[in-house]
């Protein structure tokens, strides 16, 4: 919900409708109209994100006995506060370009914590399951969601730098395939299209992969997800191009981006857990005394 609500301040241009911070007009609650409405929403959303991130870290650290899990609830922390931190910097210093980009990402990379941590604190997480997967496909899945990463971040660079109609026209670009590279922009858009096309091929390639390797639900489930959001993704992305950037199906392209990663990262954390856990097998007393023999 926060990254949706974040992707509406940016898809209604309204980042400097509330020009201070920490507060709104010197406010707790300004009057939520206009701009406000969705920057002043996106902050009090983020707040309440904040505030669950600190039960959430303080449960997992008295809670939890293993430290790698510690871990990753006092990271989750930290990055929260390093997000609220940079979205002040964002609007003090005017939507600058590399704070506004780092912001974005960052939010990504708290919300890829926060399902790490949902996963990894599950019950099914510590059911042994057999390893029948090749250790390739969790190599292959981390690959992927590296490289859906990568796209994230080429589409907030295009997202800030206003550069999402610099092609006017899909599926061709300025009626050509590849389109004259004469601006930053223009360039930082074509970028993302081909990013799309290698996240497309990625992810197909890892769901193939997966079906033909391992027949656990738990793994295969992702992989079809991530296909099935793929297409819709795609789908976004165009319907962006032809309604000329409408609100409603630019803030989808970006959580759907959101839910690719997610989704990629869930698969590669099962894949990898099926590849490294054995289920437990107890021989009967008498074959192991014929094999010591």
């Amino acid at each position: 919900m926060l990254l949706f609500l974040g992707g509406l301040v940016t898809s209604t241009g309204s980042g400097l409708a509330v020009p201070d911070w920490p507060l709104s007009f010197g406010q707790v609650f300004p009057p939520m109209v206009g701009g406000v409405l969705f920057e002043h929403g996106h902050r009090l959303a983020a707040t309440a994100v904040g505030c669950l991130t600190v039960v959430l870290a303080l449960w997992t650290v008295v809670g939890d006995a293993r430290a790698s899990v510690r871990a990753l609830g006092l990271l989750a922390l930290l990055a929260v506060v390093l997000q609220g931190l940079l979205g002040g910097i964002t609007v003090l210093y005017k939507l600058p370009l590399a704070v506004s980009v780092t912001h974005a990402c960052l939010a990504q990379t708290f919300f890829c914590l926060t399902v790490t941590l949902a996963l990894v604190t599950s019950p099914a997480w510590s059911v042994p399951r057999p390893r029948r997967s090749p250790m390739a496909l969790g190599v292959l899945a981390g690959l992927t969601t590296g490289a859906v990463f990568g796209q994230l971040v080429l589409g907030a660079l295009m997202r800030h730098m206003h550069a999402g109609l610099a092609i006017p026209d899909f599926p061709l670009a300025f009626g050509r395939l590849v389109p004259p590279l004469v601006t930053s922009y223009i360039a930082v858009h074509f970028a993302h299209r081909v990013g799309a096309l290698v996240v497309a091929v990625a992810v197909g390639s890892t769901a193939v992969h997966v079906l033909r390797h391992t027949a656990d639900p738990w793994v295969r489930r992702p992989a079809l997800l991530a296909a099935g959001l793929v297409i819709l993704q795609v789908t976004l992305g165009a319907l962006t191009i032809w309604s000329r950037r409408a609100v409603l199906p630019t803030t989808a392209h970006l959580v759907v981006g959101a839910a690719i990663l997610a989704t990629c990262l869930v698969l590669t954390l099962r894949a990898t857990r099926v590849t490294l856990i054995r289920p437990r097998t107890v021989e009967p007393v008498g074959v192991r005394r014929e094999a010591l023999a």
